[in-house]
């Protein structure tokens, strides 16, 4: 069992946000979205002048993998984050285009990351178990892992950053992904199971098979958030369950990045309903589960733009648009 206490958002401030958007929208003006975000921000507290942001990649391996259901082997997670600290990836170039700082967490890779520099070391196990074959984590393992995000997500507002955002990497992590929106929400893995790297079909058909398998054998509990990622979730999922709870509990907005974060944050809500007030949602992710978990949710993102990447991409690109959007409530307001 793991608990965590959340405030609620200032309705008050809400509306009064509501009101002034009302009488822009009089005049023939309007955000869209954005006006939803620019509202749910004040019910979290005073707006800020500007973002802060600051992203939180958290990096875990899959014992699936050995059934290669991903269209990369397991080695590219250590070329990734190799990557990460370079800041070649894209994930980081897209980070330095939204002005905000990248924290590298080793939640549970099957590497050894301890000689490189620049890596927040939480591993609580090198990589899940394959979930197939029984439980991917224990109760105390995934509880330890969220806990690493909470650790994390307290360090960067510590730190002053007023908007966290979720990356994430584990070369397989889509399969879980898979299992844990199946799972959670009670439905057919064949309406979660997507292509994630780009899979062709025949792996495609591995991957359907993997999570219909862990779903059977384990049988997890739909809407017991604990339970699922215990059974088919990834330490990175853990992990950035542990930032969205993280970041509610000190009233700070988190920003929902991709499919796989989208998995991390449904097993928050799991956790604490009340989390989803403080998240905001970047894009909608190509992958077939993305678009169902943002519904339970009641998540809309800034950008549908066919992105698949993840890490934290779809944040960087849309955090500049929600500056540009406080930046004209500010402006509008006085």
């Amino acid at each position: 069992m793991f608990t965590i206490d959340i405030p609620s958002p200032n309705v008050d401030a809400i509306n009064e946000v509501k009101m002034h958007w009302a009488k822009i929208d009089e005049k023939g003006f309007s955000l869209g979205v954005l006006e939803r975000m620019i509202e749910k921000l004040a019910g979290m507290g005073e707006l800020p002048e500007e973002f802060n942001p600051g992203m939180v990649l958290m990096c875990g391996d899959h014992g699936v993998m050995k059934y290669k259901v991903s269209a990369f082997p397991q080695e590219v997670t250590l070329q990734m984050i190799n990557g990460y600290l370079r800041k070649t990836a894209g994930a980081t170039v897209l980070a330095r285009h939204a002005k905000s700082k990248v924290y590298i967490c080793d939640v549970g890779t099957a590497f050894d990351l301890s000689n490189l520099k620049g890596i927040y070391d939480y591993k609580v196990a090198w990589g899940t178990n394959d979930f197939t074959q029984g439980p991917a984590m224990s109760e105390e393992q995934a509880i330890k892992a969220i806990q690493a995000g909470i650790d994390m997500a307290n360090m960067c507002i510590d730190k002053g950053h007023n908007l966290l955002y979720t990356g994430e990497m584990g070369i397989g992590n889509t399969t879980a992904t898979a299992a844990i929106a199946a799972a959670f929400m009670g439905i057919d893995s064949k309406l979660t199971v997507g292509r994630g790297s780009g899979i062709n079909d025949e792996r495609l058909k591995i991957k359907q098979k993997v999570v219909a398998d862990g779903i059977a054998f384990n049988k997890p509990e739909p809407g017991n958030a604990l339970d699922v990622l215990c059974k088919v979730g990834g330490y990175d999922h853990a992990g950035l369950c542990g930032v969205v709870l993280g970041a509610a509990a000190r009233g700070v907005p988190v920003m929902i990045d991709g499919v796989n974060a989208t998995a991390g944050a449904i097993l928050a809500y799991g956790i604490n309903p009340k989390c989803r007030e403080y998240m905001l949602c970047s894009h909608l992710s190509s992958d077939l589960s993305h678009r169902k978990m943002l519904e339970l949710l009641r998540l809309y993102p800034i950008i549908d733009a066919g992105m698949r990447l993840g890490e934290g991409t779809g944040a960087s690109v849309a955090i500049p648009v929600l500056a540009g959007a406080l930046k004209v409530y500010k402006k509008l307001i006085g």
